[in-house]
């Protein structure tokens, strides 16, 4: 599989006018820049992440998974999400943004993209094993999705993907739309005609 800049322009409209969580990923991606930035947000803004890193997959999360991974974020206290997320918003050293942000209860290192995602999504991408997929296919990554992805996991990963970001002249959250449809049009049954 090639991604090129037309693949990408071609999937991420697609993503745009099919996906059922496109328009709210939108305006979030439009809002959270800056209301994190500013520490102007609620928990609500907060824990939107969580819940979208886990529901973006329309039920392919386990329940219980589900549940659990938002349950354990719910248990930090607010003052210090406020904290950690304006910390990240202020820095662009990846390692940093990890590491304040895995901190936290229920955050590891794929929910850490998320947040990272919609803190800057011009240039971070949200780390998950159907992104990872299509990025190894295209030959931007090498091995398989690891099993409990590390900052180093992560970064090698960000690294391809803006690699191939600059190439197609697009930002993260573009690349990010037309890696989902790859991954859907690729790997997903399709129903007989």
């Amino acid at each position: 599989m090639d991604i090129t800049p037309s693949v990408v322009e071609e999937m991420a409209a697609d993503y745009r006018e099919t996906e059922p969580l496109a328009a709210v990923e939108g305006d979030h991606v439009e809002m959270l820049p800056d209301t994190f930035a500013s520490g102007e947000f609620g928990w609500r803004d907060a824990i939107w992440v969580v819940r979208w890193y886990y529901r973006r997959f329309l039920g392919a999360v386990p329940n219980a998974r589900r549940r659990a991974g938002e349950a354990a974020f719910e248990d930090n206290d607010f003052e210090e999400v406020r904290s950690a997320i304006q910390d990240v918003a202020a820095s662009r050293d990846v390692e940093f943004q990890l590491e304040r942000l895995t901190a936290l209860e229920g955050v590891d290192v794929p929910v850490a993209s998320a947040f990272l995602q919609f803190v800057d999504p011009e240039s971070a991408l949200v780390l998950g094993e159907r992104e990872w997929t299509v990025l190894r296919e295209a030959g931007a990554l090498s091995g398989p999705y690891p099993e409990a992805p590390s900052p180093a996991d992560y970064r090698a990963y960000l690294e391809a993907a803006r690699a191939v970001a600059n190439r197609c002249d697009c930002d993260a959250w573009t690349l990010y739309q037309a890696i989902w449809r790859l991954y859907k049009e690729t790997h997903e049954e399709r129903p007989a005609p």
